[in-house]
């Protein structure tokens, strides 16, 4: 593929997903059906990205402010050299990408943590899990005491815990990383780097994603120097570092004595 086609390509799957399929969303499409989601929360969920209830937990809509182009679910084309079935992130651009076998793939907007920043080259998700809880490991307790110390018993599964509605477990060599691929209650750090965590999506796309992943399911990482080639200097990099944030155990995450799981 010539240079100039490649970025052509690149060009379509980043301004249109909407050509390529009829399931692919207009970047400015939103819920019509009825007045009630406007009513409740004060705007029209973006399709997508609207109200969910999911085994038992009530997931409210993703403010559009959130989802400004290009932080959204998109069926994009796929320049890159990964195998269908398989996933690549591009920590620099925040983007993930579910690899099709037709030349697309879908592209989930992401927030890149410290750990997520430090991970590189390939692992395995040998482990996928709906609504899991959290328990800040020993090395960033040890780090940033002043952040995770109110959590180190741990946080129960559902709307209150860092890793939100899905978790995929990344393994390498057989053996678990403590890398996570999940879901996220901060909508602001989708798009930027943040102090702590792995790889974040919104809930709604999490969803989308674990419902398209096997076991086993490869993920790789995109080096700076392909990401810059793939996606080009508008997108990479992408984004800001963000600083930690110190929260209430009590009124925002609800520390309990549950112990469920290490690692972000």
């Amino acid at each position: 593929m010539s240079h100039v086609l490649s970025d052509r390509r690149s060009f379509l799957g980043l301004a249109g997903s909407a050509l390529l399929a009829a399931c692919a969303p207009k970047s400015d499409e939103v819920f019509t059906q009825n007045s009630g989601p406007q009513a409740e929360y004060g705007f029209t969920p973006v399709e997508g990205y609207g109200p969910l209830d999911d085994n038992g937990f009530h997931l409210p809509p993703v403010p559009p402010q959130y989802l400004q182009w290009p932080n959204r679910r998109q069926l994009v084309y796929y320049d890159g050299s990964r195998a269908p079935g398989t996933i690549e992130i591009d920590p620099y651009a925040k983007f993930l990408y579910y690899i099709l076998d037709d030349g697309t793939a879908w592209r989930y907007p992401i927030a890149v943590g410290r750990a997520g920043l430090s991970l590189k080259g390939s692992t395995v998700i040998r482990r996928k899990q709906e609504w899991p809880g959290w328990q800040p490991t020993a090395n960033m307790l040890r780090r940033q005491p002043e952040v995770y110390g109110a959590f180190a018993r741990g946080v129960e599964g559902g709307l209150a815990s860092p890793l939100g509605a899905r978790a995929l477990y990344l393994y390498r060599g057989g053996r678990d990383s403590y890398y996570r691929i999940h879901g996220t209650n901060d909508l602001g750090s989708i798009g930027n780097s943040g102090s702590a965590g792995c790889i974040r999506l919104f809930n709604q796309d999490i969803i989308d994603l674990y419902g398209r992943v096997s076991i086993p399911t490869t993920v790789n990482v995109r080096t700076a120097e392909d990401s810059l080639r793939l996606v080009g200097p508008e997108f990479s990099p992408r984004g800001v570092e963000l600083p930690a944030k110190i929260v209430s155990p009590e009124t925002i995450y609800g520390a309990t004595d549950v112990v469920p799981d290490a690692g972000t």
